[in-house]
């Protein structure tokens, strides 16, 4: 009888959690569609003119940029210190965060759900040098006018925005206290590709060798990794020119190349049905 009544219980939970799931993904489903037909040529405009790599993306490409910058966006929430909130910060800092994962299918950094946004520099911890940006397991920390004059220069390989959610790729595929990532390709593609050559690239570094990913990509692992992503996107021809194979490792890697028309290695089968 007492193992009937824990069964029936435990029984009764899940289908609470299930039913409150469904619900939440109905909500949100309703939120996006609301938004992706009422602000549609609003947002369109925002990231165009902000966003340079949406502006060279084909009429196609923008369409499912755009659906998936609203969606990453209202799986977030997103705490302004300090500042006041005005509507295309979230929706630019969604963009950074799709840019970088526009060839995944795995897209939205599940485990992150706030982000938070200082309009400058700020101090964290003992460290005295003030931070751009930086991410830990409680969520993802940008300065709005440091992230802003990333998009604003383009072409210097030094992007807050990308470095982040760089950063925050990585985490949510090797997290620290949970047995599984998100995205077990870019797992496997991680050490097969990138592990592969950046390794290398990494420890001449450390032992002296300069190129364009410049100093402080030698600091540690992730930050390589992190400089590697802002180069790849802003410098891609130089990228190339200077590092070939890691080039090469990194779009096989994202299955992006900024270099190729159409962007995507292989295609991305997108399903949003319920948006």
């Amino acid at each position: 009888m007492t193992s009937g009544i824990i069964f029936l219980l435990i029984v009764a939970v899940a289908g609470g959690l299930s039913f409150a799931h469904y619900l939440r993904n109905r909500r949100l489903a309703q939120k996006v569609k609301e938004q992706y037909d009422n602000k549609h040529n609003v947002y369109d405009a925002v990231l165009q003119q902000y966003i340079p790599y949406y502006r060279n993306l084909n009429p196609e490409l923008r369409e499912r940029f755009l659906k998936r910058t609203i969606i990453f966006r209202a799986t977030k929430q997103f705490e302004f210190v300090e500042m006041e909130e005005e509507e295309h910060m979230s929706l630019l800092i969604s963009a950074a965060a799709v840019q970088l994962t526009f060839g995944l299918q795995h897209f939205l950094m599940d485990h992150f759900h706030k982000i938070y946004i200082m309009k400058r520099s700020y101090h964290y911890g003992l460290f005295n040098v003030p931070f751009q940006g930086h991410v830990n397991e409680e969520g993802i920390y940008l300065s709005w006018n440091n992230f802003l004059n990333s998009y604003a220069n383009y072409s210097d390989g030094d992007n807050v925005g990308l470095h982040e959610m760089a950063h925050a790729l990585a985490l949510v595929n090797f997290p620290e206290h949970e047995h599984a990532g998100e995205d077990e390709g870019f797992q496997y593609r991680w050490f097969k590709m990138f592990t592969n050559t950046g390794r290398e690239v990494f420890n001449r570094m450390q032992a002296g060798e300069m190129n364009l990913l410049g100093s402080y990509a030698a600091t540690n692992y992730q930050e390589f990794w992190a400089v590697c992503v802002e180069n790849f996107f802003e410098r891609p021809s130089s990228f190339k020119i200077q590092l070939p194979e890691l080039y090469d490792a990194i779009c096989k890697l994202l299955n992006q190349d900024m270099l190729r028309s159409g962007i995507f290695l292989e295609p991305v089968n997108d399903d949003y049905s319920q948006y």
